[in-house]
């Protein structure tokens, strides 16, 4: 979530949270077979912050009790259903569309939805 988000706060980070954790419950497309954190962090190509030095420093308190909020059960638009994200660049509009649809933004970072037709059971 460090890695990912934050220079968006808590909040943005928490957002970032939100995608991981639906990525863990979706039964759809390329995240049926993901249903460990572990196995969505580390999925290829999904996160760029892996390869970030964020990624490898200890979590402190914080962002512990924030991915643990995640866990159990926090979820806030535009991300509560979104299985991604992406950070379009300064000034730059959000597409209606990249991989899915677009539930909102959040300061840099552009939240889409799967479509209902997938099943993904968000």
């Amino acid at each position: 979530m460090r890695a990912e988000a934050l220079g968006e706060g808590n909040f943005g980070m928490l957002l970032v949270g939100n995608v991981v954790i639906n990525r863990v419950v979706a039964n759809c497309d390329v995240f049926r077979n993901t249903r460990t954190i572990r196995e969505v962090i580390y999925q290829e190509n999904a996160f760029a912050g892996v390869d970030a030095p964020l990624f490898v420093g200890q979590a402190n308190g914080k962002e512990r009790e924030l991915a643990l909020r995640n866990i159990q059960g926090y979820r806030a638009e535009p991300a509560n259903r979104a299985l991604w994200y992406r950070n379009p660049g300064t000034g730059v509009e959000c597409a209606a569309q990249w991989y899915g649809n677009l539930s909102g933004r959040f300061k840099q970072h552009c939240f889409y939805n799967p479509e209902y037709s997938l099943g993904c059971n968000l």
